[in-house]
């Protein structure tokens, strides 16, 4: 196990990573926030969903999924149709348009990426990509840990 110095290290390293992720934000279309690409890209990723396992999968209350979803159907990246197994429901669904714009996204990426990393080795690189995968997989679903943490949880005193 790493020792205690390790961890402090990798939590301010962790916590820098902020900015990294802005940067890449500024990347965005002006009328595409982080947010927005982060609806766009699930949508993508698991294909048509209702708005809760959209809230769910962002880790976000309904209120504000419904925010992020009214901005991007507005702008015509998604669609929302009903749902065939309950009409109250709506489902979620990529346009072509929103599939053409994480495209774009993709590339202005992977750009970016090459040319602030175009210093660093493949080997680096492919290093790096490992290594954050592994430590999402060591926190697993933060989501339903947290859920069920704070279920199993004991009041202090």
């Amino acid at each position: 196990m790493a020792a205690h110095s390790q961890f402090e290290e990798l939590a301010r390293q962790l916590s820098a990573i902020g900015a990294v992720k802005r940067e890449m934000g500024r990347m965005l279309p002006q009328d595409c926030p982080p947010a927005s690409a982060g609806v766009l890209t699930l949508l993508d990723r698991h294909g048509e969903m209702r708005m809760s396992q959209l809230a769910e999968l962002l880790a976000i209350d309904m209120s504000v999924t419904s925010r992020h979803v009214a901005h991007v159907a507005e702008r015509g990246w998604i669609e929302r149709k009903p749902d065939p197994a309950d009409k109250r429901s709506r489902l979620l669904r990529l346009t072509p348009s929103g599939t053409a714009l994480l495209e774009e996204l993709a590339e202005r990426y992977t750009a970016a990426l090459a040319r602030y990393l175009d210093d660093w080795s493949d080997a680096d690189v492919g290093h790096l990509v490992e290594l954050l995968a592994r430590l999402r997989t060591s926190f697993g679903d933060c989501r339903t840990r947290a859920h069920h943490d704070s279920l199993t949880r004991t009041p202090a005193g």
